[in-house]
């Protein structure tokens, strides 16, 4: 695919379906990369809600200093609210979704949304765990599905992990990688299998880290400082498992365990009553550690 070719293609809207944490990043990040989005939720106040929160920090942002009113005004300008997605992508070069980390939650979205696709339209999922190709499995008609995983927040998190089912056409392929290139990231290309690459090396590490803590071998803060000061990580696993959501996490954990059978990834004691008792991490305000709107409590 030519220059101008991608470029041709990427002046049309990015539509992401669902404002969450992991969809208003991408959002935030692409308009302020140049790409004009649209923002879908279950309904307009959904959406409109993600699109206020982009805002919200684009303002703290200008009244810092960080952001001129021209940028702001530009960025602004790229980022829409919609609500009714068969519209929405009419004009769209790709579809990224950004749903729960559910199974029959992204076979049903992407089966029921299949029929009014246009083939000119690059269909991803954001998910970390669940291959595209068995999401693709589950649908009526089959959207040809690739898996887009991002890392949250996606400005200080550089890389995605793209795997493209055996399906995947090399024009798809490279708009995929394309699409990686112009939001700045560095892509990774990687054979398609249960768990993806990067969530089976982080995942296997938290759970071990949670089971060493559950026995009393070491502080929460101490095993992460081991990981952080002798093996150079941003954050610890720990600290990292709060940030991704411990409700997430054990999803994927049962998963991966069902699936490969692999007893690295049975969800340890710990993880599932703090899950069980609302302590999902940073969103909920505790999980191994406890949390503030600055992050980590002293």
């Amino acid at each position: 695919m030519s220059d101008s070719g991608l470029e041709g293609i990427l002046m049309r809207p990015l539509t992401i379906v669902g404002p969450g944490t992991l969809g208003r990043s991408l959002a935030k990040h692409a308009a302020e990369r140049g790409l004009n989005v649209q923002l879908v939720g279950r309904d307009r106040r959904h959406s409109e809600d993600g699109v206020q929160k982009i805002l919200n920090s684009w303002q703290r942002a200008k009244d810092e200093g960080r952001l001129s009113p021209s940028a702001f005004q530009l960025q602004a300008n790229r980022l829409c609210a919609s609500t009714v997605i068969e519209d929405a992508i009419q004009d769209s070069f790709a579809i990224f979704e950004a749903l729960p980390e559910d199974l029959p939650i992204k076979q049903k979205f992407w089966s029921d949304l299949a029929p009014s696709l246009p083939s000119t339209v690059l269909p991803l999922t954001g998910s970390s765990s669940l291959p595209a190709s068995l999401i693709h499995n589950g649908t009526a008609t089959g959207c040809r599905l690739q898996n887009f995983h991002l890392f949250v927040p996606v400005p200080h998190c550089p890389v995605v992990e793209l795997a493209s089912p055996s399906f995947t056409t090399d024009i798809e392929r490279a708009t995929a990688q394309n699409l990686g290139a112009r939001l700045g990231l560095r892509v990774i290309s990687v054979e398609e299998t249960n768990g993806l690459v990067a969530s089976r090396m982080g995942l296997s590490q938290g759970l071990e880290a949670m089971r060493l803590f559950e026995a009393g071998h070491a502080s929460a803060r101490d095993l992460d400082a081991l990981m952080v000061l002798g093996y150079g990580h941003p954050c610890g696993p720990l600290e990292l498992s709060d940030r991704i959501g411990l409700d997430l996490r054990l999803a994927i954990a049962r998963h991966l365990h069902e699936v490969l059978g692999n007893p690295i990834f049975m969800p340890p004691k710990i993880l599932k009553e703090k899950v069980a008792n609302g302590e999902l991490g940073r969103k909920s305000g505790k999980g191994f550690f406890a949390w503030t709107p600055g992050g980590i409590k002293a």
